[in-house]
């Protein structure tokens, strides 16, 4: 059952998806003659009175002066002339009225067929690029033109009208408003004129415009019109969140492509029309594709289908009640609908199994049963013309297949009892049978059977070479062999539809797997586009394009495009519609356009595939078509995810550049100006108190200024070390220096700032010069003897131990490894990492400190540059601490591995 929040919901988006678009407002009659035109020029006056601005786009006035009279006074956009076999037509120029963006464009003859070379078909189609422009339309159409009811109307008019509207451009529709006039005084107009001219109203009086004929259409106007009123009522009320909307169930038509397919669709069309339900149109396939004309039936079937606004779905299965049931199931399926026709003997015996089969398997759903007085005249002449429908069951290949099979089983049997003395030969007709069934359909299997019942029967039962049977076992024998046969081809039947179907199945789903899975490992667009490329020429055979970007269409890995493939494809990008070949939009086109849709708020696409296949395929069958979609579905959504993966990355950059900078001037606005306030203040003091005060406070106050400039040049050092850290700009100037010298040069400079820091030295014996470059790595020591002091306890010596030690397996053999520990609060484990950041001090908002937050940073890139690693560990414990009590302080690690000086070539070797 469906949430009613959720059909709420879908409601709620329905109105506002109406809204944002136009909104169409269609006059409908039943008849031509009743005034539509002149109650839509009507209103249009009355709206340009009210000050709305309305254009008349394409106005057919039929030399009518009432009409006419009408029209002068609006706003009339010229008419676009075109070429066409030697002669100038005028159509309604699209562009023009898009580029103009009136608020209400009036379009006449909503069903009207445009000129061949038109961007557009149908009429119908422009008005829906309209609407999507975001301008409301106003046109007018009579009631035969509605696609559904088009058999309807020919069997109560006799006219079966070829240019129709489909009923889901209904679903656009902000007012419907119903032109009525009686029949009466719609034959009078006739008569006198009004509508056509004296001769061809004489015709219109004998055939279409009768009283009887009028008046049926008028009641399937008035039906139609009282139907959308019902529709947008439940949708009002729906969205309001009001008790009692009925809960929709779907329709489910199922089709053969046997003759009635298309006007079972219609059927199943008006049928969920009248009960507001969804619908859609199914297809069983149980073994090999169709023959052409079968297939091209159901491909005109579900284009049908689709634009009357229902799902088209192939199934394949080895049964087609267990298909239809388990699909009705999955869809919500209350209603299925099936054709039956009485005069094919065989085709009415398999119907006929099929629907008792569904009326004891389908306890709940509702079966409706359709005749088709039209497919029953067909399939009588098919059978005085070609004697059934048994040649199409029955190819030549599988009756070869068939008889070729019967040929060898005489000849193996024949040596089996010569030779090997096998008494029952029916084994090998059985498997001959068998043979012959798993690699044709049941047809000539049962041919098969047939054949190897003869010959069994005329060359190994006695008495043999006549049809004869001497004995009584021996027709057992044969009787039992026969339906031994006919079971055994049956069964192998079945098992070789059912290997035919899930290959079929099979095939598809392995495409799409590999694409989904080459799309999940692509970083950026440019490899989605060459993954979507491969899978689509791989699987369709078509010459292939996808592009990503928008409208208009350019790029270097484009192929050659001509002026009209480029329109379609610049349409397609535009309104997020297929166009070009096997469309109804700019069909001229070598290409099929499939937009990337992407997200649902994109305007327009966010890509477009192309796909040209072979000339030859003049019709794209059903499982290309969603096997394509699919594919481009697929794409479309890749795409989607590199952007936000991108969008996510430019975000994630953006973020750490603005803490960073945040980060900066908090360290410049504090780590400047503490030093500089106090040289600032030094300096004034001795200025205006300098001889007044004693030498003592005279040396304190330069020796402020000297510490804090010291400072603050060993804060701008930091700065200008960073900059070339991240600029790759740092040079190594190796040379040797002693380990103990390197330490001792580090400690001496920090005591001269830190007067009261003490150090603790252990060096291991024997501990030899390293070649390094000596500022760059004394530089880094002091960073962390610096960052150690400052954490320290004033009474806790900061401890130095520095050794030799094993190296990694793969790695050097030995390292050098230098110990720095304090005895301070220590760092937590989830924040060591952490602290090698640039401004981490700063961040955790230790000011008390005074850290810059740069000093280990700058440490790590130095020792980096040498190959090395610094990390932070836990404190080390003391030596009245061993005994298990928890560390305390933090210990910087820092590792260099040895490297020797490259050998000069002091001389030349010797001759």
């Amino acid at each position: 059952m469906s949430d009613p929040r959720s059909a709420q919901a879908d409601a709620l988006m329905g109105e506002l998806q109406r809204q944002g678009a136009g909104r169409l407002t269609i006059f409908l009659g039943a008849a031509p003659g009743v005034g539509k035109t002149y109650a839509m020029l009507g209103r249009a006056r009355e709206l340009q009175r009210r000050g709305v601005d309305a254009v008349v786009g394409i106005v057919e006035t039929h030399g009518r002066a009432e009409t006419s009279a009408l029209v002068d006074g609006l706003e009339v956009l010229p008419r676009k002339r075109q070429d066409y076999q030697g002669r100038t037509l005028e159509e309604m120029d699209l562009d023009a009225l898009l580029a103009r963006k009136p608020k209400v464009a009036l379009v006449d003859e909503l069903a009207h067929r445009n000129v061949p070379g038109s961007r557009h078909e149908r009429r119908w189609q422009d008005v829906l690029e309209l609407l999507d422009a975001g301008i409301d339309v106003y046109t007018t159409v009579n009631i035969q033109h509605l696609e559904s009811l088009n058999d309807l109307v020919h069997r109560i008019t006799g006219v079966r009208v070829s240019e129709t509207v489909p009923d889901a451009l209904f679903d656009r529709l902000r007012d419907i408003v119903l032109v009525d006039l009686p029949p009466r005084e719609l034959i009078e107009r006739l008569q006198q004129g009004k509508v056509y001219v004296p001769e061809q109203a004489a015709h219109a009086l004998q055939a279409f415009f009768s009283p009887s004929n009028l008046t049926a259409l008028r009641e399937l106007a008035m039906q139609t019109a009282a139907d959308r009123v019902d529709s947008d009522l439940r949708e009002a009320q729906t969205a309001r969140g009001l008790p009692g909307v009925p809960l929709r169930r779907a329709v489910m038509v199922a089709i053969d492509g046997l003759g009635q397919s298309e006007y079972l669709v219609r059927v199943a069309r008006r049928l969920a029309e009248r009960r507001d339900a969804p619908w859609l149109v199914v297809t069983v396939q149980t073994g090999d594709a169709p023959d052409p004309q079968r297939q091209g039936e159901l491909d005109r079937a579900f284009a049908l289908a689709r634009r009357l606004g229902g799902e088209a779905v192939v199934l394949h299965g080895n049964s087609i009640v267990d298909a239809l049931l388990d699909h009705g199931e999955r869809a919500g399926v209350s209603t299925i609908v099936l054709g039956r026709t009485r005069e094919r003997p065989l085709a009415r015996m398999v119907n006929r199994t099929l629907t008792q089969q569904l009326i004891q398997r389908g306890a709940h759903y509702e079966l409706t049963i359709v005749s088709t007085p039209e497919a029953r005249a067909r399939a009588r002449r098919s059978l005085r013309e070609n004697g059934g429908r048994l040649r199409g069951l029955l190819s030549r290949s599988d009756a070869a297949l068939a008889v070729f099979a019967v040929a060898m089983a005489v000849v193996l049997a024949w040596f089996a009892e010569r030779w090997i003395g096998l008494d029952d030969l029916s084994l090998v007709f059985i498997v001959a049978v068998v043979v012959v069934a798993a690699r044709t359909r049941m047809t000539a299997a049962v041919l098969a059977s047939a054949l190897c019942f003869l010959a069994y029967n005329f060359f190994f039962i006695e008495p043999r070479y006549t049809l004869l049977i001497g004995a009584r076992q021996g027709v057992t024998t044969v009787t039992l062999f026969l339906i031994a046969a006919l079971v055994a081809g049956r069964l192998a039947s079945k098992l070789r539809m059912q290997v035919v179907a899930l290959r079929a199945a099979n095939a598809h789903a392995t495409e799409l797997q590999t694409l989904g899975r080459e799309l999940a490992v692509a970083a950026d667009a440019g490899q989605v586009m060459r993954a979507g490329k491969r899978a689509l020429k791989r699987s369709l055979g078509a010459e292939v394009f996808v592009y990503i970007g928008k409208a208009p269409l350019g790029g270097a890995n484009l192929p050659e495009l001509s002026d009209k493939d480029r329109a379609a494809a610049d349409w397609a990008l535009k309104h997020r519609q297929p166009a070009g070949r096997y469309t109804d939009t700019l069909s001229g086109s070598d290409w099929w356009l499939l937009p990337l849709a992407g997200d649902a708020g994109d305007k327009p696409a966010a890509g477009l595939v192309g796909l040209r296949l072979p000339p030859s395929l003049t019709r794209l069958g059903p499982e290309q078509r969603r096997l394509a979609e699919a594919m481009t579905d697929d794409i479309a959504q890749a795409v989607l995810r590199t952007r936000l993966v991108a969008d996510l990355e430019d975000s994630r950059v953006s973020g750490e550049t603005e803490r960073l900078r945040s980060a900066l001037l908090s360290s410049v606005s504090h780590d400047l100006r503490s030093p500089l306030a106090s040289i600032i203040g030094a300096a004034s003091s001795l200025d205006n108190y300098a001889e007044a005060m004693p030498r003592e406070d005279r040396h304190a106050l330069l020796e402020t200024i000297r510490i804090e400039g010291e400072r603050l040049d060993r804060y701008i050092q930091n700065l200008l070390d960073m900059t070339r850290l991240g600029h790759g700009g740092l040079a190594l100037n190796r040379d040797w220096i002693g380990v103990d010298e390197l330490i001792g040069s580090a400690v001496t400079r920090l005591q001269r700032y830190e007067p009261a820091a003490r150090f603790e030295v252990r060096l291991q014996p024997g501990l030899g010069p390293i070649w390094v470059h000596p500022a760059l790595v004394e530089q880094a020591l002091f960073n962390v003897l610096e960052n150690a002091v400052k954490f320290s306890p004033p009474d806790a010596p900061v401890t130095i131990d520095a050794r030799r030690v094993d190296g990694e397996p793969g790695g050097p053999d030995q390292l050098l490894r230098i110990d720095v520990s304090d005895r301070g609060p220590g760092i937590p484990e989830d924040e060591r990492a952490r602290i090698f950041d640039m401004f981490y001090s700063v961040e955790r908002g230790d000011r008390g400190r005074q850290g810059t937050g740069l000093g280990l940073a700058i440490c790590q890139g130095m020792i980096g540059a040498h190959g090395g690693s610094v990390v932070a560990l836990p404190g080390q414990p003391d030596a009245q601490d061993r005994q298990g009590s928890s560390r305390r302080g933090t210990t910087i690690r820092i590792t260099l591995p040895p490297i020797e000086p490259e050998p000069k070539a002091d001389a030349a070797p010797a001759p």
